[in-house]
């Protein structure tokens, strides 16, 4: 069982830090990974070929662990989610007439492309609505999805946690539905992946996209994606020298190579040996699994059910344990309540949070204690008040 782990960030005494969704702290180790990186690209006649591809090679097979895969060169070094899915979306078979299946709210990064898709190729997207608020409201989202899919679904995107509320959904289900009538399931692990157990061998998915500045705990502008055997022989966004077969012999580039490197190499973003950005990432990864991902899972749940159940007993909705995210909560307050004024009195008293529309979103992590979830609870007791109206 984890303790708290908040002496391996850099946060001062007085923030309430309640927002790893939004972006993590970096970890002290990953920072100095950083700067180590600035100080090596200082000397660039340190930098030998190998330095451009080895610690590539490290970041793969540490991620490939995260998510229970034996096959590190699924793995491939991405931007972004957006150009991960855009990546997919390239090279999903696709036809007029089919469907593509994606959730309502979902976030715009697994939304945009597959509008832009649906467009090109003459097919519909299908977006499933959450059921009204009330009991088993997160059962009855899923059962909604698994009914959808049918004879014209041609891809499955989804998250396995919202991103706004931490609903959960049941990826083995979909999965199984999916493989029923032959659609691809991709899978947006942005808000799930480090903070969640996931396993790429259970769930099987065709591809999973996942930034690498929330619980993964590295630098913005990086991402990581595991693609499966559909992605194989597909084609990258760029053509990058370093993703050609034999490229790592410099004196050889300038005989140009037809083949690709083995599996998602090839869809690894030019520049993807970022001398910065890397050892970092492959710092964060290496934390995260000396810590073991059902343990952090279990350290957030510690901090969120006693949480949420306070916010039940104010009146406020609060998606149910069995399909609620461990690490990930959304709030929504009742509609006479003043939000203005509890925002304006956590922001005062250093907490740190997300809103989203009426939506307050919770997203602690090791560095939290208790006592930081008790703290959000009484600023929010003390200045929650009916919204006044004037006769």
């Amino acid at each position: 069982m984890l303790s708290c782990q908040r002496d391996a960030f850099r946060i001062p005494p007085g923030v309430t830090y309640l927002n790893c969704a939004y972006l993590s702290p970096l970890p002290h180790r990953v920072e100095a990974a950083g700067h180590e990186g600035l100080e090596r690209k200082r000397r660039p006649w340190e930098i030998t070929p190998n330095d451009f591809f080895q610690p590539l090679e490290t970041v793969r097979s540490r991620f490939a662990r995260l998510i229970d895969s034996s096959e590190p060169e699924r793995v491939a070094l991405l931007p972004s989610v957006s150009y991960g899915m855009a990546v997919v979306a390239r090279n999903a078979p696709v036809a007029a007439g089919q469907e593509i299946l994606l959730l309502e709210e979902q976030f715009p990064s697994n939304f945009y492309i597959w509008k832009k898709l649906a467009d090109q190729k003459g097919a519909r997207l299908r977006i499933i609505a959450p059921p009204e608020e009330g009991p088993d409201r997160g059962r009855r989202w899923n059962e909604r999805i698994l009914e959808s899919i049918g004879p014209r679904t041609a891809l499955v995107t989804l998250p396995h946690a919202h991103w706004a509320d931490g609903t959960r959904f049941d990826l083995m289900a979909v999965r199984q539905r999916c493989r029923e009538v032959d659609a691809l399931l991709i899978i947006d692990g942005s808000q799930s992946i480090g903070a969640m157990p996931f396993s790429v061998r259970e769930i099987q998915p065709d591809a999973l996209i996942c930034v690498a500045y929330k619980w993964l705990l590295g630098p913005y502008s990086s991402s990581l994606g595991w693609f499966g055997p559909a992605f194989d022989g597909g084609e990258p966004i760029e053509e990058s020298w370093m993703n050609r077969l034999g490229s790592e012999d410099f004196q050889r580039l300038v005989h140009y190579q037809e083949q690709y490197r083995p599996q998602a190499w090839r869809y690894n973003v030019g520049e993807a040996s970022n001398f910065i950005a890397v050892p970092m990432i492959a710092q964060a990864l290496d934390m995260i699994l000396e810590w073991s991902v059902p343990a952090i899972a279990d350290y957030c749940r510690r901090l969120t059910e006693p949480t949420a159940q306070k916010f039940l007993e104010m009146g406020c909705r609060v998606e149910q344990a069995p399909t609620r995210a461990p690490h990930l909560f959304g709030v929504r307050f009742p509609q006479h309540f003043d939000l203005s004024v509890a925002q304006n009195a956590l922001k005062a008293a250093g907490i740190f949070v997300s809103w989203r529309g009426r939506a307050l979103r919770i997203s602690p992590y090791l560095y939290n204690r208790s006592e930081d979830l008790e703290k959000l609870i009484e600023v929010l007791q003390s200045n929650l008040k009916p919204t006044t109206t004037k006769p």
